[in-house]
């Protein structure tokens, strides 16, 4: 099934503390996101650039964003597979560098997802789905550096 997908979030920027943006210092950098029946999303720059740690940033989304998406992508290749998981945890992991001139970029993320599987005979082909999950996800296919994945399989 081909077709468009459209996605509307709300971000509202919640950090005025009665000034504005009339110096670097003199705002808050929390936000609201939210999208349409689903619960609000607190959010804040990261700490280092003036954040509050106790709300998701930018970087986690997306780093969230990329884990969540190869996740549901591997699950469905291991149905394609016939490998029948009964459990997977990612500790997914990204590195950001500043440019020096005030912006920066990813350069990469790598994917640390513990798979566990039904049987023995299924290891290989639950190995060899990640590089079915990293075609199919859409998140991966969006971003221009690397996304790699360190997976460990086992039989529960």
């Amino acid at each position: 099934m081909l077709g468009v997908h459209d996605y509307a979030v709300r971000a509202e920027w919640t950090g005025n503390r009665g000034t504005g943006t009339s110096g670097y210092r003199d705002y808050d950098r929390s936000v609201t996101l939210t999208v349409a029946g689903k619960p609000e999303l607190l959010a804040s720059s990261d700490k280092p650039f003036r954040g509050d740690a106790g709300r998701w940033n930018p970087e986690d989304l997306l780093v969230s964003a990329l884990a969540e998406c190869h996740l549901l992508s591997y699950l469905h290749a291991c149905v394609q597979a016939g490998v029948v998981v009964v459990s997977y945890a990612d500790e997914a992991t990204g590195v950001m560098r500043e440019d020096g001139r005030g912006g920066g970029a990813f350069t990469e993320v790598v994917l640390h997802p513990r798979v566990v599987v039904a049987d023995a005979s299924m290891v290989d082909a639950a190995t060899a789905a990640h590089a079915q999950a990293n075609a199919w996800c859409f998140i991966a296919n969006s971003v221009n550096f690397p996304v790699r994945h360190e997976p460990t399989i086992v039989v529960g």
